[in-house]
């Protein structure tokens, strides 16, 4: 059986088929690609999940340019999609255009949670609550008390996650120096692995031995030069440990997946409102396995695990860089 409809391109986002079966749910990637081994694959991983455990099939597509993003939300409405599940802030603007036209039409959007319409499932996760954690790794694994952060598009949403980790890192060590860099302020910072790259060499130049990258498919240029340099990285979004065993000391886990294989499995009934995803919630977290077994120490893993309790009780307050745009931790 096939489990996907697959729509790429501008053309082929026209010529979605209105026969298709009421109700297929479809996913709208973000730029980047859904094969990014980070935030788009993770929502993709998830939809999989439900197509291979239901017998069900969705619909997809990933954007080529930002002029697609209201057209495909249109498409997918029209050809009877139920939800339609989207990827990214950027699809804000064209879900407050798209939406109240739909109003049978359930939305789900990711990473988006200021919207005001009764048919959208808004998700936000509370990205500086992992982040912190893997700042606390990173702080504990370096040996030169200079850990590095490069993020993709400078948005909020990243120096949300760099101050998180930025946090963490001091936390542990106050001490130790965070450099972070943001790899653009358009969308294609989520997929340049050659910038990711050279960012990487700089920020080693100053002294990194540890580096966190929130960039998307921008990321997997950091992670293999940091491996290629013998430094450690931090993946993102999706467990990227297994891309280079051994050098990747973790990754911050975003549950992406998780969201998108919920709301297929709810379909039509897709409860709407703004609900927001944390280490309670299990929304975020870090990520343990046999690739990166030999970096953790027991020392760390329990450290870390204390600190995730007491972000959860309250006992410990990780600060939002929405609350105030601005971080007590580093300077972006």
């Amino acid at each position: 059986m096939t489990y996907v409809t697959k729509l790429m391109g501008a053309a082929a986002a026209l010529a979605l088929s209105a026969g298709a079966a009421l109700a297929e749910p479809a996913l709208i990637f973000d730029l980047g690609g859904k094969f990014d081994k980070s935030f788009n694959e993770a929502a993709f991983n998830g939809a999989q999940r439900w197509a291979e455990e239901t017998g069900g099939s969705f619909r997809e597509i990933e954007l080529q340019s930002e002029a697609q993003r209201e057209q495909a939300l249109r498409r997918f409405a029209e050809a009877g999609s139920n939800p339609v599940i989207t990827m990214g802030f950027a699809m804000a603007d064209p879900l407050s255009a798209v939406a109240p036209d739909y109003p049978d039409t359930k939305f789900v959007a990711i990473d988006v949670t200021w919207l005001e319409a009764p048919n959208i499932r808004q998700i936000g996760f509370a990205e500086h609550e992992g982040s912190y954690l893997v700042g606390m790794l990173a702080a504990m694994a370096s040996e030169s008390n200079t850990v590095g952060f490069i993020g993709g598009m400078d948005i909020p949403l990243i120096r949300h996650f760099g101050c998180g980790y930025a946090q963490g890192v001091k936390a542990v060590n106050p001490d130790a120096t965070v450099i972070a860099n943001m790899t653009g302020t358009t969308p294609s910072a989520w997929n340049d692995p050659v910038k990711g790259s050279e960012l990487t060499k700089s920020q080693i130049s100053q002294g990194a031995d540890v580096v966190y990258a929130a960039a998307g498919g921008t990321g997997v240029g950091v992670l293999q030069t940091a491996a290629d340099e013998n430094i450690l990285s931090i993946g993102v979004d999706s467990n990227q440990n297994y891309l280079h065993p051994g050098k990747v000391l973790t990754s911050m886990l975003k549950r992406v997946d998780v969201a998108v294989y919920d709301a297929m499995k709810a379909g039509i009934d897709v409860e709407t409102g703004v609900f927001q995803l944390g280490l309670a919630e299990e929304g975020v977290g870090y990520a343990l396995d046999e690739h990166n077994a030999s970096l953790i120490s027991d020392e760390m893993k329990a450290a870390v695990e204390d600190a995730r309790a007491k972000i959860i009780s309250g006992d410990i307050e990780v600060v939002s860089y929405y609350a105030n745009d601005t971080c007590p931790a580093v300077d972006f």
